[in-house]
């Protein structure tokens, strides 16, 4: 009897098609049943390779082999999970099997696992695609029952190839162009660059430019407080001619000139105004459903998750829980024939017909607005929800009609978050009443504004309706009153730079790259296309912090040195593919065009090997002394000859003499800052950040040496261990008493130590590192240890184990200097319900 082979793209999915089907029974890693096998994959097993033949094994980081540009692609086994490969060739190959069913995650990555698949077993068995929106037995059984034909994903399958191959020929090349340019004068300097990394990157280098170019301007705001009948109000200066400049920062409220705003409160103070008013109704409907981006965008706002952190999240709540839809979805709407399955699922959150062991309390939270929803008969068809011209593969992030049960408290976090937005959407506008009140005086207008909630309409949902619009209620007035002007005050303020980038703003410039763009054929054929898509986004952000281009510190996403560094060879090379976002929003866009038949592949990858032969000879022509870029001087003198030192694009370089020091040290970049600190003082640091041959980091100071060029200085542990010549410690102040003895601890080296524990006549060994766990402790802090047994509480510790983040004091006990964890506050328990009869 011939059978099907199921192949699931993680082994979880796999045993969720056997119990939703049925009949199975398992083997070591596959199931079986009369009519099919199923088994999967883990994720990717195949990487694209170069072919052997075309391959360089030495001199791969040199310009002598460049571009590489192989006629076709290898496909090699991810080692780790080569086994699981062999089974599945194994079973593909069985000759009982006489079909391949699909069932990998639907989307491009899971079209693409799949193919290498079948493509690396050779396989020309009929090929049929399982298209999951849900996870739940339902979905499942309703998935099989509508298989779509395997070429039907032709242009999917091209495009998640295209995808494959083009990062690889970009990220390759460019990545060896680039680390060969960076490596001619001398060590070996890995520059990684990517289709979509870089330009992504290019956004955030764009911003922090903005933001240390930025000039404050002063401006000045007029407010008043006035006396009515019924009590006191406010209102700001504005100017009623006001139309919008070129000027950014100009508002209708801000005025440039001191000696202007003077002359308002002068001419107003204590003399009557006149007050007219306007109240009008104001509707602000519901926000959309979510999509993968807003979702994470939002998360990111709310919760400081990452984009990384939430999309992991939110496919646990998927995969594992079967709460909530695929994911990794670009539309924020859902099919126009999904009225059912809405009511289905709103039924099942009030409570109703939710099977054992769900979690009831969570779905008490949502009863009523379900409820509500169910009753008054609001889900109807309405094209803001159900769209199918808005849907593409997937639709909307929605809860399923599955009961949530054992979610952990970050889980129980973001789903509640995409139920309420669910929820929400089928509410009705929250109104309100806006009144716009001008009160003139001696002809200048003063402006107040209030906005009073009257039906909070969705807002319910969320636990607003006494919280929005209640500030802001004016107090009542006449017409035409007559009111007095109490107080004017001129307040003095300052334009302020654009804010930062967090992960929340940069998804949000990413999803929106084609808006950059100022061809407005271009921007048109872009929309709705940016960098990546909502799937990679995450990963892209997470590999720019692993490569050390940009930091994360709190929510802000700060790019390094060596991000401007990169951004400067690759203006000054001329290659605009990879610092232009619009461009590579473009290609983003044709590999849209390429799903759905309208580009083809063939054209996709011509323009993509134009590209990197661009991008390899344009790093052939130059020098690094010849790359333009926007260097500026140190403040610094040369300590050798006192000339100026200019910085260029790999050194900072004397003009009067040979005297140089390289930007980049053991893998990390110098900011001239820190040069000017080095050569004023003759050292500097400890800092952090730098990386031994192994990849390790580590931490150390830097001190210039007789000749005046840097060394690393890791304090005088080996001296001291070699019982050298005393240390002078006479020039310092102490910073407390040593934990151990009872000595002085001083500043020294990378430490803080004991008198007592350096030098020949060493009786103590009491020691504690300036850096500890890439957490500065600077000499504060260790006078607070010392003094009072703790530190403040230090918020940047990283774990040597997990990589991961935490806060801590640092306590002297026993001689020795430990961690304290924060105590967490437990929440009080609510009072225990009084029985019926006693209440009674």
């Amino acid at each position: 009897m011939t059978k099907k082979l199921i192949i699931a793209e993680k082994p979880s999915v796999a045993a969720d098609i056997a119990k939703a089907l049925g009949g199975f029974t398992k083997h070591d890693d596959y199931f079986e049943s009369d009519t099919h096998v199923i088994s999967s994959a883990v994720g990717h097993l195949l990487e694209l390779s170069c072919p052997e033949e075309f391959e360089v094994k030495r001199g791969k980081w040199s310009f002598a082999h460049l571009p590489v540009i192989p006629p076709h692609f290898a496909l090699k086994p991810i080692e780790k999970t080569e086994s699981r490969l062999k089974v599945l060739n194994k079973l593909i190959k069985r000759k009982d099997v006489e079909a391949l069913i699909n069932a990998c995650d639907a989307g491009r990555e899971g079209e693409l696992i799949f193919n290498y698949i079948a493509q690396h077993s050779k396989t020309t068995k009929p090929i049929q695609r399982l298209w999951l929106q849900s996870m739940t037995q339902g979905a499942i059984r309703d998935g099989f029952s509508r298989l779509r034909n395997g070429q039907e994903m032709q242009g999917l399958g091209d495009a998640a190839v295209c995808r494959s191959e083009s990062d690889w020929l970009v990220g390759i090349n460019g990545t060896r162009a680039m680390t060969a340019f960076n490596s001619k004068t001398g060590g070996f300097h890995l520059t990684t660059v990517g289709r979509v990394q870089t330009p992504t990157l290019a956004i955030v280098v764009e911003r922090e430019k903005k933001i240390r170019e930025f000039k404050p301007r002063d401006y000045w705001e007029v407010e008043a407080s006035f006396a009515a009948k019924a009590g006191e109000y406010t209102g700001k200066w504005f100017d009623e001619g006001f139309k919008k400049e070129d000027d950014e920062h100009a508002r209708a409220d801000r005025l440039w000139e001191k000696a202007r705003a003077d002359a308002i409160r002068a001419a107003t103070l204590g003399k009557p105004g006149i007050v007219s008013e306007e109240a009008k109704p104001e509707t602000r409907l519901s926000p959309l459903l979510f999509d993968l981006t807003s979702l994470q965008r939002e998360a990111n706002a709310r919760f400081g998750f990452s984009a990384k952190t939430t999309l992991s999240i939110a496919q646990a709540l998927y995969e594992k829980h079967k709460v909530l839809t695929y994911p990794r979805t670009d539309s924020r709407c859902l099919p126009e024939d999904y009225l059912p399955t809405v009511k289905e699922t709103l039924t099942i959150l009030t409570g109703e017909g939710a099977g054992k062991g769900h979690d009831e309390v969570l779905l008490a939270r949502y009863s009523p607005f379900a409820h509500q929803i169910l009753a008054r008969n609001w889900v109807l068809p309405n094209k803001r929800i159900f769209n199918n011209a808005k849907i593409s593969d997937h639709f909307a992030i929605i809860p399923t009609p599955q009961a949530p049960k054992n979610l952990n408290e970050v889980e129980q976090k973001l789903y509640d978050f995409v139920v309420r937005r669910f929820l929400s959407v089928f509410f009705p506008a929250a109104e309100y009443m806006v009144t716009t009140r001008i009160t003139r005086v001696e002809g200048q207008p003063f402006k107040t504004e209030g906005k009073v909630l009257v039906n909070p309409g969705w807002l319910a949902v969320h636990g607003k309706e006494g919280q929005e619009g209640t500030e802001g209620n004016l107090v009542a007035v006449d017409k035409d009153e007559k009111v007095k002007t109490e107080e004017v005050t001129v307040k003095a303020n300052e334009t302020k730079p654009p804010p930062r980038y967090s992960e929340a703003t940069l998804l949000s410039a990413m999803e929106g790259a084609g808006k950059m763009v100022d061809d407005e054929e271009l921007k048109a054929a872009m929309a709705g296309r940016g960098l990546g898509t909502p799937a990679t986004r995450a990963q892209i952000i997470e590999n720019l912090i692993g490569e050390q281009y940009m930091l994360r510190e709190g929510r802000e996403l700060i790019p390094t040195a060596k991000a401007f560094s990169l951004m400067t060879l690759l203006n000054g090379l001329g290659i605009n593919e990879l610092t232009q976002p619009e461009l590579t929003g473009d290609w983003e866009w044709k590999l849209g065009r390429i799903e759905k038949g309208e580009f083809t592949r063939d054209e996709f990858m011509r323009e993509i090997a134009e590209m990197t032969r661009h991008m390899v000879e344009r790093a052939k022509t130059f020098d690094s002394d010849t790359i333009p870029g926007d260097f500026g001087v140190l403040t610094a003198k040369c300590p050798r000859c006192g000339g100026e030192i200019r910085e260029t694009y790999k050194k900072f370089q004397c003009g009067g003499c040979d005297y140089s020091l390289w930007k980049i040290v053991a893998g990390r970049q110098f900011e001239p800052a820190e040069i000017d600190t080095l050569i004023n003082e003759g050292q500097i640091g400890p800092l952090t950040g730098f990386r031994n041959k192994m990849g390790r980091t580590f931490a150390a100071a830097i001190k210039l040496n007789d000749e005046k060029l840097p060394e690393f200085d890791f304090g005088q542990d080996k001296a001291d261990e070699a019982n050298s010549e005393p240390v002078d410690f006479s020039g310092q102040t102490s910073l407390g008493k040593c934990p151990k003895c009872t000595g002085n601890v001083y500043d020294h080296g990378t430490s803080y130590v004991c008198e007592k524990s350096v030098g020949p006549d060493k009786s103590c060994d009491f020691r504690s590192g300036k850096i500890i766990l890439q957490q500065p402790i600077d000499p504060a802090q260790m006078q607070k240890l010392l003094n009072d047994g703790k530190t403040d509480l230090l918020k940047e510790f990283v774990s040597n184990r997990t990589r991961r983040k935490f806060s801590a004091y640092l306590v002297a006990k026993d001689g020795k200097v430990g961690f304290e964890f924060e105590k967490k506050v437990a929440k009080p328990k609510a009072p225990a319900k009084k029985k019926a009869a006693e209440a009674e």
